[in-house]
């Protein structure tokens, strides 16, 4: 059995997440408003069927994405994507379906985030996106991705409806929290993967909220552009970028370095190179 798991699910030989530049950033933020979108137009018709199509995109990333060896843009962001629709549903469901307030679902999702990068910490001794080069570290990487999609779609609702910012007010409040670490590690020397990290979990509330302000009615606080145009949008748009990286391959980790023991030495390991975006060594 643990043979037939290996090599269904096999170790990868390279690094499994892409070199952090200004691309993954734009990328990641269509994936928030693209997911957000998606998930809310799901669920504008059986909440059985959009659970279904949730749950089967997110199989389909995981299978993908575990079965390649090497980071591979189409099957990355094609996991992002899906856990992106899948944390906005099930973020929704606490609130709308079990009944707990947003402070309760922010709260309850900061605290699996908080837990997940305690185990993980412990476990390997680094949080550095560099490392994810076995299959456990990859498996604590998208459980944090999935952590961080919840809670900023719980914390941009809070934000927007218990708070009353607005989803235009949201847009402003988290834009403005995104640059302060980013600040932090330019200026002030922050440690790069706390300054990524920081920076990663508020990428979901801001682009959650920038979908939510297009794409919900004027009544709620948006435009009034629709949950479907809104999601088709961001999904081509999120298609565009990946195969321009697909084509570029401007997202490939530099191989240089050594894998011993599980852990990657690499030349500059302080997210400090020039040409690169809050860059976690």
């Amino acid at each position: 059995m643990a043979s037939h798991g290996r090599r269904f699910l096999p170790e990868p030989v390279a690094a499994k997440v892409p070199e952090i530049t200004l691309a993954f950033w734009v990328i990641k933020l269509l994936t928030t408003a693209g997911g957000e979108a998606t998930s809310d137009y799901l669920s504008l018709g059986s909440h059985v069927v959009g659970a279904a199509v949730e749950t089967g995109l997110l199989v389909i990333g995981l299978i993908w994405q575990f079965r390649v060896r090497r980071y591979t843009a189409a099957a990355y962001w094609f996991l992002a994507f899906a856990i992106a629709i899948f944390g906005t549903g099930v973020s929704d469901t606490l609130h709308l379906t079990v009944g707990i307030p947003y402070a309760g679902t922010t709260l309850l999702w900061a605290v699996v985030l908080a837990g997940i990068f305690i185990v993980w910490y412990r476990s390997e001794r680094t949080l550095s996106i560099h490392s994810i080069i076995t299959r456990r570290r990859e498996m604590f990487y998208w459980a944090t991705v999935f952590a961080t999609f919840a809670l900023g779609t719980a914390l941009g609702d809070f934000t927007a409806t218990t708070l009353g910012l607005g989803y235009f007010g949201s847009v402003v409040l988290f834009f403005v929290v995104i640059l302060i670490p980013a600040i932090a590690w330019r200026g002030f020397g922050l440690n790069a993967i706390v300054a990524f990290w920081s920076a990663y979990v508020v990428t979901r509330p801001l682009g959650a909220s920038v979908a939510d302000y297009v794409s919900k009615p004027t009544s709620l606080s948006g435009v009034g552009f629709g949950d479907g145009r809104t999601a088709l949008i961001a999904a081509v748009a999120v298609a565009v970028g990946v195969a321009y990286l697909a084509v570029t391959r401007r997202d490939i980790q530099d191989p240089a370095g050594t894998v011993g023991s599980g852990r990657r030495t690499r030349a500059g390991d302080t997210g400090q190179q020039q040409g690169q975006v809050m860059h976690p060594r």
